[in-house]
């Protein structure tokens, strides 16, 4: 069975940390490679991480921010597919045999998501429907069998769970670094996605519990503060035509972007990988 690279991040926010990673071990039956980016925590998240064998750490000593850090993991992976997820998730049965079904439906589908609870609207199912947390493995069990292989083609996905086929970084490079310490990276890398000729999937028989913004919390940044400072940077770098705070108020539509731009030119679209001093361990 071919490998799948995990990466995540942390910073902090052990018990969600915790509950993340025994909701996967709980829930996944594919080989997965373990790459933990640490942005500088200082509540033993490090240490936990340092206790569970087959774990590949890179322990930053200060916070790079969502995007470098992802990159760093990225740039370690040995697997055929990368999947991307945050530590403020519970993954849910058959999660990942859900997406691996998504993403091979289409030869043109370049990456694939699920459907969660706090997120964008765009794969967020209604809040009338959100389950409690005892019902939640029930609750995704039903959603799949009643909506098998169902979903739709997305014109930009969440970064809180991607899937992509290593060759996607081939194609696009990675995520972009200005997008310092989160938000809006991942629109890009969605849109360098489908300007390169591949297509976005939100898999409607995968659901996946999202805390939100969990990172943000457990290290009191300002979310808002950050997503508006990030809406000007991709403003500026995609030429919008909207104000950072309509953008963060009403949102866009990326599809408007990316029809501006048909052809995937390299020096405009790729982002190169880049290697940060980092300890890595085990």
């Amino acid at each position: 069975m071919p490998l799948t690279s995990l990466v995540m991040l942390t910073r902090n926010g052990l018990d969600m940390t915790r509950r993340c990673v025994e909701s996967i071990r709980r829930h996944t039956a594919e080989p997965l490679e373990w790459i933990v980016v640490d942005n500088g925590s200082t509540d033993g998240t490090v240490e936990f991480w340092e206790s569970m064998a087959g774990v590949k750490l890179i322990a930053n000593e200060d916070n790079k921010g969502f995007a470098a850090g992802t990159n760093q993991g990225m740039m370690e992976a040995a697997g055929d597919y990368i999947l991307l997820l945050n530590n403020d998730t519970l993954v849910t049965p058959n999660w990942l045999t859900g997406l691996f079904a998504a993403l091979h439906r289409d030869p043109d589908i370049g990456m694939v998501g699920p459907v969660s609870n706090h997120v964008a609207p765009i794969q967020r199912i209604p809040p009338s429907e959100w389950p409690l947390p005892d019902h939640l493995d029930a609750f995704a069990q039903k959603r799949q069998q009643e909506l098998a292989g169902t979903g739709f083609y997305a014109h930009k996905l969440i970064g809180f769970c991607m899937l992509f086929h290593r060759s996607l970084l081939e194609r696009i490079g990675g995520f972009d670094e200005r997008f310092f310490p989160g938000n809006y990276e991942d629109d890009d890398f969605s849109i360098r996605t489908r300007i390169s000729g591949k297509r976005l999937w939100v898999a409607q028989d995968v659901f996946i519990h999202h805390e939100g913004q969990g990172t943000f919390a457990s290290n009191r940044i300002d979310y808002k503060r950050s997503s508006l400072a990030n809406a000007e940077k991709f403003r500026a770098k995609w030429s919008t035509g909207l104000s950072a705070c309509e953008m963060d108020l009403r949102g866009y539509n990326p599809s408007d972007i990316v029809n501006r731009e048909p052809f995937f030119i390299p020096d405009r679209h790729f982002i190169p990988l880049q290697r940060h001093p980092v300890s890595i361990g085990k």
